[in-house]
C-alpha cells in the first residue's frame, strides 16, 4: 500500500535499521522507540492491521520470529 511506513520501510523506501528479514517479515528498530530497544516486526504484505485475516501459516511465522 503506498501510503503505509511499514510497506515502505518493508520496501526500503524509507531508511530503518533492519535487524532481520526473510521473504515473509522484516524486523527493524522503530523509527520512535518507546524503550531503548523497540523493535517491529510486520509481514511483507500489507495488512490494515494484525487481525485482518492474516494466514495461519503468515501469523505462525511471524510468531516464530519473535
Amino acid at each position: 500500500m503506498s501510503d503505509c511506513i511499514f510497506c515502505k520501510i518493508a520496501a526500503g523506501e524509507i531508511p530503518s535499521s533492519i535487524v532481520y528479514e526473510d521473504d515473509l517479515v522484516v524486523a527493524f528498530d522503530d523509527l520512535s522507540p518507546q524503550m531503548p530497544v523497540h523493535t517491529l516486526i510486520v509481514p511483507r504484505e500489507h495488512h490494515a492491521n494484525i487481525g485482518d485475516n492474516i494466514p495461519d501459516d503468515l501469523m505462525g511465522h511471524l510468531f516464530n520470529t519473535v
